[in-house]
């Protein structure tokens, strides 16, 4: 467990901040950028639960915890040597998000066309969500270009993505609630 007994340290005062190793970058390095973007995706999915229950938030708070782990991940460069005996997310938590979107989607009524988000409030902000862990699955994928990184970690961002949009589409009365895009319908 974490402990934290001082909120404040003034260390990241001139820009910089501490990885997991504690070496020092800059607060906009790739790496920082990576999981603080997973840290928003955890935050908007954190307004979404006030607005479920039961199965769909039990999914939920196992995700949000799965996103700490993630930014734990993410926060221990791979070449570290205490990289070895990092948090890592592992392919049992993707497997996981496979399985709850496969049940969930079974339910749903076939799509005609995309979806708008909205619907009632809870797959409204899982569709937020959605689109802030993609960003956060673009700088992933960005730094694991330049790094080496856990593959589960993008393997579970772009799971995660699929599995808030049919949570939504569940929560919008398992499709019945939907918005569908009717494409040209303004001009």
């Amino acid at each position: 467990m974490v402990r934290l007994t001082r909120i404040y340290t003034r260390g990241g005062d001139q820009g910089e901040t501490s990885l997991g190793s504690g070496e020092r970058v800059a607060k906009h390095d790739l790496r920082v950028s990576a999981y603080g973007t997973v840290d928003e995706a955890n935050a908007v999915i954190g307004c979404a639960r006030l607005h479920t229950s039961g199965r769909a938030d039990d999914m939920l708070e196992r995700i949000q915890h799965d996103l700490f782990d993630l930014g734990a991940d993410l926060c221990m460069p791979e070449d570290d040597p205490k990289g070895a005996a990092a948090l890592r997310v592992s392919m049992v938590q993707v497997e996981r998000l496979e399985r709850e979107i496969d049940a969930v989607n079974a339910a749903l009524q076939p799509l005609d066309s995309f979806i708008l988000p909205g619907g009632s409030a809870a797959s409204a902000e899982l569709h937020l969500a959605r689109t802030v862990v993609r960003r956060a699955e673009r700088g992933v994928c960005e730094l694991a270009g330049r790094v080496a990184l856990n593959p589960a970690a993008v393997a579970y961002l772009n799971r995660l993505s699929d599995h808030l949009f049919v949570l939504a589409r569940h929560l919008n009365d398992d499709g019945a609630d939907d918005i569908l895009w009717r494409p040209g319908v303004n001009r």
